[in-house]
């Protein structure tokens, strides 16, 4: 095998030099290999006679010459005349060793190396010892009395220039000579050698790595004639060894507990290390040695284990970067919260008016017909028959008493999942449509306000924006929208300001600006059809009249359609409605055009009176139809003693009497007061009717017509032609005397009107008038229109269903980038939580770190592992019970917005789950595991310490998807925090420390792969402990226990590392897809 060019090439020159150098100090073993050449012509049989005392002749490996013999005394391992031949077969076999035959040697059975110097096991030293036992093989590289090594060259460049020809070295030392002697090897074959002398040997132990250092101060080295680097080919260095290597020398050796790649040897000399660096470019010969000595067993040296280094400055500085981190924290919090919320100008585009008014104008209008609408819930009835009509461009009140079925019925026209049976006919526009459809082109306000308190009112609304304006609106026509809304209702200058709630400490906006913030984030849609639940309620009178006027605005100007329930409203309220239904136990009383209300209910015989509210005189009318019945025998005349009684009372109803003009007229008679002592005794056909009772009896008894039969109640075009001051100003307050059809005969009453018989009469008359025919007609108008215009003028109405297509809402991807933002708003203007999270983290880390400091490598140390693995885990897996309000909180703001299409269920649930995980499941555990690491003294290795840091990780994100899952699926707050903390004592008794693996009956054994605790404290223990070696000082004796026996008595699987890391992982995604499914099956709205 021929050796790289260049390499020989270097090799030459640095030989030459050398030998130019030394030329004249030449010696006659320079002319060794010519005195040998003058033998060659003797007889083959006439072997040559050697005589080490003689110039010609020398002992190799600096060999001593026998004076009496002329033979050379070898080294250990050597052989031949003159030291130059390897032996075979071990240490053991003393002169008997042979010498060896081709190129590689045949060692005995616990031996190795080039020349089989180099123990491997204990057995093999048996043979050296005195009585053919207690022999140890002492591999550690201090030397006690005569140390062997065998050494691999790893110098990169070396290996590469002579390929398949493997360098190595063998190095042995004595410890009383404080001799070393030193032979390079080229494939197996001698190159040169070396003798050191005046040596010394010393070793410093650390807890986890041992370095061994000899030093010699002088050496000599010499070639081996004829072969490699000595005169092989040329090449000859056999003047540099000579004269150039002087020492001092020295052989560091380096030996890590679990292996390092510093590990290794190094053979240091001045001038070989320049010529190393010169042809290699390396700085020294770098080695992997093996080393052996046989002893006694009693001469083994003691060893005592250091106790364990803590790096306290690095302790120092993680402390300090943790608390730097959470107080860097703090300041982003605090910056945030005190910079101003005003978003300063907005620079709009020039097509943002036309965006604005293509999504005002491109709409289809919407009219909403319904009829025989009915409701049942467990058995009740709750409505029952209810038809009418809503109209683009109109609004549409529906009215009623408190449990008439108002928002009931006002769900159901809205789609709302309910929990009972609903019945009847929806149409729009005259058609069918499917209620996904029907919802992306509907708006729905909730009678209570239900938002985030820590945005402010700018922000709410600006998100309802872009989570439901079309796609392809710009981001200015959008904010533009929500100026105008603002503006509109009156919520503009307080744009700036939090929600709040009334447990914030921040001042919070009023009740009625957050309904008005409520219908913002409805209206800033402009939906074909927006359902309000009690839009007026909490507002006083003139901001609840600047709403019903916006939805006016809105219905007339842009022909949208309104459909409200109100409660008593205002006059000037009541003049804006269009179409009106009157509800009373679920049942109609009135469904038709708000304009032929009045005459309708004077023709029935109930008139209002002048100066009444047509809106409270309607509801007052069927609430006592409902709940009064009034006996028989007290339906005598009112006594004339009505206005003494009246001018001692404050009730507001009785106040309202004062515009009854018959109530006026009537005479007085003072001596009235005196029946406040009469006896309560007296009969009952001679007592006195109480102020409220003449009151109710004069407003809400039915007045007998002028004519011999009532009168039919009118439509709307049949009302105008009549000539009625009361139609066309129907709140006006009427001039002069009451009708005469109207007037009160005391003395021929019908039948009471109170209970259940007089609001059946109500409904009744509804049912049969011409106001419901007209109503039903144009109902069946509005459906055999679609049919014709769909071409299906035979086609059966129920079978008629079309599709009702809304605008593009944003993309999901969007959805999720506007949520989190909005969800990192909310986390960082309410930072306790978070805050508390890493407080904790850092104070216990450091209390753990001091309770646990310096973990040592026994029986303690293993105990005291086990306790701070078990403890932490127990802080991070009780501490993700936070996690059970991460939807608990929010749990009716996502029902309402998903109902209202606000978004897909998973983007708003990726948004939670991220801005949980981040900033409370990840960062915390690395917090306390960077401090409490180092301080504990747990193996200080990256690899382990990644792998700590990664298990904690897994544990706390399996811990928090599991308390995320029980969140949503428990509604009530106290029994989550029950079912929580029961799953993790439950987890915790299965982690492997309070009930061992083995001790588990089998019928119980699964239940332990159901306990994170289980996975999470084996895998911690299993990095820190397999590869320890444990020691316990029993009477004078130190005991090595191997951590893996310990584990394996405690039931721990020490290969079950990456198992548990991986049963961590599958139990994180599988809870947060659990989770995820319980939300979108669980968290519906259910009316």
């Amino acid at each position: 095998m021929r050796r790289s060019p260049t390499f020989l090439a270097a090799l030459a020159l640095f030989s030459s030099i050398w030998k130019g150098n030394a030329h004249q100090n030449s010696s006659g073993v320079d002319l060794l290999p010519s005195d040998f050449s003058t033998l060659a012509d003797r007889p083959a049989d006439c072997p040559p006679c050697f005589n080490c005392k003689l110039e010609a002749f020398q002992c190799l490996q600096f060999g001593t010459c026998n004076q009496y013999n002329g033979k050379c005394s070898c080294p250990a391992g050597f052989g031949g005349d003159d030291c130059s031949k390897p032996l075979c077969g071990s240490l053991a076999l003393g002169k008997e060793r042979m010498i060896r035959e081709g190129d590689q040697c045949d060692c005995k059975d616990g031996w190795g190396g080039i020349n089989c110097n180099v123990c491997q096991n204990d057995r093999a030293c048996d043979a050296l010892m005195p009585e053919d036992k207690e022999g140890v093989c002492y591999k550690e590289r201090i030397v006690v009395k005569q140390n062997f090594q065998m050494c691999d060259v790893t110098n990169r460049k070396i290996l590469d220039q002579l390929k398949e020809r493997k360098p190595q070295i063998t190095f042995s030392c004595d410890a009383e000579d404080e001799t070393c002697n030193f032979q390079f090897w080229v494939g197996r074959i001698e190159a040169f050698y070396c003798g050191l002398d005046t040596c010394s040997f010393s070793s410093s132990n650390k807890y986890n790595k041992n370095i061994t250092t000899y030093r010699c101060e002088h050496i000599n080295c010499a070639c081996v004639p004829g072969r490699a680097l000595c005169g092989e080919e040329a090449l000859d260095i056999s003047a540099f060894l000579r004269e150039e290597i002087k020492g001092p020398a020295t052989l560091i050796s380096q030996l890590t507990e679990g292996g390092s790649s510093s590990d290794g040897s190094k053979f240091d000399e001045p001038a070989m290390n320049g010529l190393i660096k010169s042809v290699f470019g390396d700085e020294t010969i770098t080695l992997q040695c093996e080393s052996g000595e046989c002893l006694y067993r009693t001469d083994v040296p003691g060893y005592t284990r250091p106790v364990k280094e803590i790096n306290t400055p690095l302790i120092a500085g993680v402390i300090a970067g943790c608390a730097l981190f959470v107080v860097f924290v703090i300041l982003l919090v605090w910056i945030l919260s005190r910079r101003s919320f005003n978003i300063g100008p907005i620079h709009l585009s020039d097509d943002s008016d036309d965006e604005l008014e293509r999504l005002m104008a491109e709409h289809r209008p919407a009219s909403l017909q319904f009829d025989n609408v009915s409701y049942h819930l467990n058995g009740k009835q709750i409505l029952s028959g209810v038809q009418g009509i809503a109209l683009p461009g109109q609004i549409l009140a529906i009215m009623g008493a408190s449990g008439a079925g108002k928002t009931t019925f006002l769900d159901i026209l809205a789609r709302k999942n309910k929990r009972g049976v609903t019945e009847g006919n929806l149409y729009v526009n005259g058609e069918r449509v499917l209620d996904n459809e029907y919802k992306s082109v509907v708006g729905f306000v909730d009678q209570d306000d239900t938002m985030l308190p820590t945005l402010t009112v700018h922000e709410t609304i600006m998100t309802s924006a872009l989570l439901r304006l079309p796609r392809d609106m710009g981001i200015s026509a959008k904010e533009q929208r929500v100026y105008e809304v603002e503006k509109q209702l009156g919520i503009y200058q307080i744009k700036d300001q939090l929600i709040g709630s009334e447990e914030g400490k921040a001042r919070s906006i009023s009740g009625g600006e957050k309904r008005r913030v409520s219908i913002a984030c409805e209206l800033v849609t402009s939906p074909s059809i927006l359902f309000l639940d009690e839009p007026t309620s909490g507002l006083d009178a003139f901001n609840a009249f600047n709403v019903v006027e916006c939805l006016v605005t809105l219905a007339r100007n842009y022909n949208r359609t309104i459909i409200f329930t109100i409660h008593q409203p205002r006059s000037n309220i009541v003049a804006l409605f269009d179409h009106l239904i009157l509800l009373a136990k679920g049942r109609t009383v009135y469904s038709g055009p708000f304009a032929s209300c009045q005459q309708y209910f004077s023709n029935m015989g109930y008139s209002c009176p002048p100066g009444f509210n047509i809106a409270d005189y309607l509801v007052d009318l069927t609430m006592h139809m409902e709940t009064s019945q009034l006996p028989a025998e007290e339906s005598h005349p009112p006594a004339p003693d009505v206005a003494s009684a009246y001018a001692r009372t404050t009730s507001s109803s009785v106040r309202a009497i004062k515009s009854i003009r018959s109530a006026s007229n009537m005479s007085l008679d003072t001596s009235s007061y005196g029946s406040y002592n009469e006896p309560a005794h007296r009969p009952r056909n001679k007592r006195k009717q109480s102020i409220k009772q003449q009151q109710d009896r004069k407003l809400y008894t039915r007045k007998k017509s002028s004519a011999s039969e009532p009168m039919t109640p009118r439509t709307d075009d049949e009302a105008s032609d009549v000539n009625d001051d009361r139609e066309g100003l129907k709140l006006s307050r009427q001039q002069g005397q009451v009708p005469p059809q109207v007037l009160d005969d005391p003395h021929q009453l019908p039948p009471p009107a109170f209970g259940d018989p007089g609001l059946e009469e109500l409904v009744t008359n509804y049912a049969q008038s011409d106001v419901a025919k007209s109503v039903h007609d144009d109902i069946d108008g509005a459906v055999k229109s679609a049919l014709r215009a769909n071409g299906s003028t035979n086609a059966s109405v129920s079978a008629l269903q079309v599709t009702m297509r809304g605008y593009r809402r944003t993309s999901r991807l969007s959805q999720f980038a506007i949520l989190s933002k909005r969800t990192w708003r909310n986390l960082y203007r309410n930072p306790m939580l978070m805050l508390t999270h890493y407080a904790i983290a850092i104070l216990l880390a450091v209390l753990s770190g001091f309770l646990f400091y310096g973990l040592t490598d026994d029986i303690k140390g293993f105990q005291n592992r086990l306790g701070l693995f078990f403890f932490v885990l127990a802080l991070f897996g009780f501490s993700t019970l936070t996690s059970l309000t991460v939807f608990s909180s929010e749990r009716l703001i996502f029902v309402r917005e998903r109902a209202n299409g606000y978004y897909s269920p998973i983007t708003y649930f990726a948004a939670k789950v991220v801005f949980d995980i981040v900033p409370l499941r990840l960062i915390p555990p690395v917090i306390l595991g960077a401090i409490v690491y180092p301080m504990t003294g747990l193996v200080a290795a990256w690899p382990e310490f990644s792998k700590f840091l990664l298990i904690l990780v897994l544990f706390n994100l399996a811990a928090a998807a599991i308390c995320l899952f029980i969140g949503i699926v428990f509604r009530d707050g106290g029994v989550a925090n029950l079912i929580g903390s029961l799953v993790m004592l439950f987890s915790l008794l299965f982690a492997g420390l309070l009930l061992n693996h083995h001790a588990i009956p089998k019928p119980a054994l699964w239940l332990q792969s159901l306990s994170i605790f289980h996975y999470g404290f084996e895998a911690l223990i299993v990095n820190e402990v397999t590869y320890l070696t444990l020691i316990d000082n029993k009477y004078g004796l130190d005991i090595e226990v191997p951590g893996a026996s310990i584990l394996s008595a405690f039931g721990f699987d020490v290969g079950a590392l990456w198992a548990d890391v991986i049963g961590l992982a599958v139990f994180s995604a599988a809870f947060v897809v659990i989770a995820y499914a319980a939300m979108h099956i669980l968290l519906i709205e259910k009316r």
